[in-house]
């Protein structure tokens, strides 16, 4: 009964229940940015290149056939897909988090010389610059 526990209790666990939320979305996001590519930039680039097929190029030596087309429908894509989720997920989520990230300012360590009106230290009594006597702060 030890180990049924033991493994309720792994299951249960905050990074397991994570990691499985984490690996749904990804394969359910990684489906809607293959169909963008698909459905909406390909037929893009094809309207604008000519082709949106290279499958069929390929070569033959000794009756071996390179299908060098492939590769480079898949060099596409990759580039084509992490240009998406570049511009439309990176840079979006990193703005926001930028906006919601807003640390306090430090503590100050320095003030100015009410004479001259150069960078002392807080604690400083006497202006290192212009040799006025300054309360410490």
């Amino acid at each position: 009964m030890k180990i049924i526990g033991d493994f309720k209790q792994f299951l249960l666990r905050g990074n397991v229940v994570d990691l499985a939320v984490a690996v749904v979305i990804g394969a359910a996001f990684g489906a809607v940015v293959t169909a963008m590519v698909e459905d909406l930039v390909t037929p893009f680039v094809a309207a604008i290149g000519g082709q949106q097929d290279f499958s069929a190029l390929d070569f033959t030596i000794n009756d071996s056939t390179f299908r060098y087309g492939d590769f480079i429908n898949k060099v596409i894509t990759f580039v084509v897909i992490a240009a998406v989720v570049f511009f439309f997920v990176v840079t979006p989520v990193n703005s926001i988090i930028s906006r919601a990230r807003r640390e306090p300012p430090a503590d100050p360590t320095t003030r100015k010389c009410p004479e001259c009106l150069s960078e002392i230290p807080l604690e400083a009594r006497r202006c290192a610059f212009c040799a006025s006597q300054v309360s410490p702060a």
